[in-house]
């Protein structure tokens, strides 16, 4: 491991001193957060009534990243650099926000936060305060794209963020016990994908502050030489920072910056310039200083600085104990305030000067706002759409032909590089192998002879792991890009949280006036729970969709495309928009198509509707509607009105598609709601049998105001899955189209006198396929060539 210290621009003592002087001045004005209510600049004896009753926060990674804020600021005015900030001990926000007061974001962004004395005192009453701000990195806070909370995806984001960027740095502070996560542990990983010809550069800062809340960190604990090794074999070059020392420190960190920046343009200026090497070692910082450095060492005869005690808050019974409030007193007088901020509060020129202005700030970079977008060009959906001379008479793989739109998405968009697909190694897979005629998959290690596709400069990343592919479409997303993310339907619940900490971002960011929509998080969920019958059980899961849908519904749209022209029409949409989360269910496999592509557009527009073509219930009184939403649910209604047409020709059936889910809540519930009235015309005062995609009680929460929810019976999927045949997954949950129709006439009275010889005729029927599977193992050929007819 290289120690810091051997060449670089050394700071001359001048430098010192304004580094230090802004250090300190970030670190008072973080423990004013953390404390104090009134007397921010302590001009009289602190009292008990100037501290909050409720004291919040996180103080012992602070002046780790107070720390490292100031050295990059330094290297931004040294070398005029690009460069942002992801922090990923995200609690250390009270740092953050001294950073943006001390730079004046923090007063342009939210004026009553000024640059003085009574700004100062609102700064440290907001924070962590009833109508204040959080205690963490979230959208409130200016330069921000991370919050930090849930641990585990600052690497990921960072280099996101990065990608197509080529002229920007994402400096990322990881903290140790963030280290230990899963996702953090595959992030390292991202040398591999970064192109140091066409997108910018990560600099990872592991800060090794050595404890958790309660407990030492793993990667502090073990040798050296370890971790060294560690790190190298991931394709990085750890330069060590280390000491507690300030003087010593800030030299050092200064000079590590220094080599790690012309570490970054070295590699960077030879693959640009043609000869660059795949065994490069791109460099990153190793930072190990104490835990809650400066702040108290010792309260009531324990160890708190360099502990695990200086985590959050170091002493909390302020307002109580006389003696713990003249040690906050004494800590806060140690980092000298008279010498930081004029009498008025505003700070003096020591810390403000020679800092950078404008927007090379690092909470001020528009990138980071959603300020810098680049506008998406997208192809017509008509253009790949399947001809239907004839409803549910042509099959037609669907994902094959988003895979076509897709391909000339990334030709209309090759020089804006705007665009990029994600998916844990399935695109393939999932029949979207079209986009390969036109770019590869990103791939920065050797090659060998057998490899397919892969290319330096890809368009498509694939890494097997969902939390990597997520983590680097919201870091795309959140700097102004677009992009996919494709996976199989039931693993698409490994980013349960993290699709869940995203939406509380946009939720918090579309309040804020100075940020703008980002391009929406957009999921294609396909190898679904109906077609892994080759799988079983373990990729049998379609519940993502009811997580999405527990969220904030002006956030969140789910969509069940039922064919080919119905996905390419979403999908565009969901392209399109922004600040959403839109999820897209669709099998990959072939199957009957059903619309138009004008007749597709009209569908999805409205989100659901009456299919006339397959109705019968035009010139009387709907005795029963047929309800259904996803590809397998509408083919196994159209097959159950068959059925009911074949056995009660006289039944008046209505059948109504759904497309988007969220058109069934109330207005109330959701944006995209329907009004009774426009329910009841579409579904009657009928009866109603729906088939959906997932779990019933979805459908049963959605609809639970509407007028007659009582006649309202849904049949979906009840974990009722195993390695089987495709027809037989439907029957085992019941959604097949003799449980369809058996459950139609059920609850038609006037039919009810033919319901015994239909029933045993269904049940027959049932019997024969329940055999013929387990003889031949593979469904019956009525069922496998079945197609609509009029």
């Amino acid at each position: 491991m290289i120690t810091a210290g051997s060449i670089g621009q050394q700071p001359t003592t001048r430098w010192v001193q304004r580094l230090d002087a802004w250090w300190r001045a970030a670190n008072y004005l973080s423990v004013g957060q953390i404390y104090l209510l009134d007397n921010p600049l302590l001009r009289e004896p602190l009292q008990p009534r100037h501290v909050k009753p409720r004291l919040l926060g996180h103080w012992g990674t602070v002046p780790g990243l107070t720390l490292t804020y100031a050295h990059l600021s330094r290297m931004i005015m040294l070398h005029k650099l690009d460069l942002m900030l992801v922090t990923g001990p995200g609690h250390g926000a009270a740092g953050l926000n001294a950073a943006a007061w001390l730079e004046g974001t923090y007063s342009e962004c939210y004026p009553e936060i000024s640059q003085d004395e009574d700004g100062m005192r609102r700064l440290f009453r907001q924070f962590s305060f009833p109508g204040g701000v959080p205690s963490h990195a979230s959208a409130h806070l200016p330069g921000s794209i991370h919050e930090g909370g849930e641990l585990g995806y600052s690497l990921a984001h960072a280099t996101g963020a990065v990608l197509d960027n080529p002229g920007l740095i994402a400096a990322c502070v990881i903290g140790d016990g963030e280290a230990e996560t899963g996702p953090l542990a595959t992030s390292w990983q991202a040398t591999a994908f970064l192109s140091p010809e066409r997108d910018g550069a990560v600099l990872p800062i592991l800060h090794l502050n050595g404890y958790k809340i309660a407990n030492p960190t793993v990667l502090a604990r073990i040798p050296r030489h370890e971790l060294n090794s560690l790190l190298i074999g991931h394709g990085w070059r750890p330069i060590e920072v280390a000491g507690s020392d300030p003087t010593e420190v800030h030299e050092s960190y200064a000079d590590a910056v220094e080599k790690c920046v012309l570490g970054i343009r070295e590699i960077q200026g030879a693959a640009r310039r043609g000869y660059g090497s795949r065994d490069r070692k791109w460099p990153m910082i190793v930072l190990r200083t104490p835990k809650g450095w400066t702040g108290p060492h010792e309260i009531d005869g324990k160890q708190v600085e360099g502990s695990w005690r200086s985590h959050q808050v170091p002493f909390a019974a302020i307002r109580e104990d006389a003696h713990h409030l003249a040690c906050l007193e004494q800590w806060m007088l140690s980092y000298r305030p008279e010498e930081l901020f004029e009498r008025d509060g505003a700070p003096v020129p020591m810390v403000c000067d020679h800092r950078p202005l404008g927007t090379d700030r690092i909470s001020a970079k528009p990138v980071t706002h959603g300020q810098v977008q680049r506008d998406l060009r997208l192809p017509d959906p008509a253009e790949h759409a399947v001809e239907v001379p004839m409803p549910g008479t042509v099959v037609a793989e669907s994902t094959k032909r988003l895979g076509t739109y897709l391909r000339d998405a990334m030709r209309l968009n090759e020089e804006q590089h705007n665009l990029l697909l994600f998916a844990p190694d399935e695109h393939a897979s999932n029949r979207l192998d079209a986009v390969f005629e036109v770019t590869g998959r990103r791939w920065q290690l050797a090659t060998e002879p057998g490899d397919d596709h892969l290319a330096p400069d890809g368009r498509v990343l694939e890494v097997l792991s969902e939390h990597l592919c997520q983590g680097w479409l919201e870091g795309y997303l959140l700097t102004g890009r677009h992009g996919l993310l494709s996976s199989y339907e039931a693993f698409a619940h490994v980013v349960d949280s993290m699709v869940a900490q995203h939406a509380k971002w946009l939720h918090t960011a579309a309040r804020i006036p100075w940020r703008r929509p980002i391009p929406s998080l957009n999921y294609l969920l396909t190898s679904h729970v109906w077609r892994q019958d080759h799988n079983g059980a373990s990729h049998q899961d379609p519940g993502f969709v009811d997580h999405v849908l527990n969220k904030r519904p002006e956030l969140v749209r789910v969509y069940l495309p039922p064919d080919a022209n119905c996905l390419l029409s979403v999908a565009d949409h969901c392209l399109r928009s922004h600040g959403l989360v839109n999820v897209i269910v669709s099998g990959k496999q072939p199957a009957l198509q059903y619309l138009t592509a004008d007749e597709a557009a009209a569908h999805c527009e409205q989100g659901l509707g009456v299919w006339r073509w397959a109705s019968t219930d035009a010139e009387g009184d709907t005795d029963v509607v047929m309800a259904c939403a996803g590809d397998v649910p509408t083919q196994e209604t159209l097959a159950a009105v068959q059925v009911l047409r074949e056995f009660v020709p006289d039944l008046r059936i209505r059948v109504v598609n759904v497309v988007d889910l969220a058109r069934l809540a109330s207005p109330e519930q959701h944006p995209h709601g329907i009004d009774d009235k426009a329910y009841r015309e579409i579904f009657t005062d009928a009866p109603v049998i729906f088939a959906y995609h997932g779990y019933p009680w979805l459908i049963h929460r959605l609809t639970y105001r509407r007028p007659g929810h009582d006649d309202l019976h849904v049949h979906g999927f009840h974990e009722n899955g195993t390695t089987t045949t495709p027809f037989d997954m439907c029957v085992l949950n019941e959604l097949d189209r003799y449980h369809l129709a058996l459950a139609a006439l059920e609850r038609v009275p006037r039919v009810t006198g033919r319901l015994g010889h239909v029933r045993q005729q269904l049940l027959d029927r049932l019997a024969v396929h329940h055999d013929h599977i387990r003889r031949t193992g593979e469904d019956l050929p009525e069922i496998r060539e079945w197609t609509w007819t009029q």
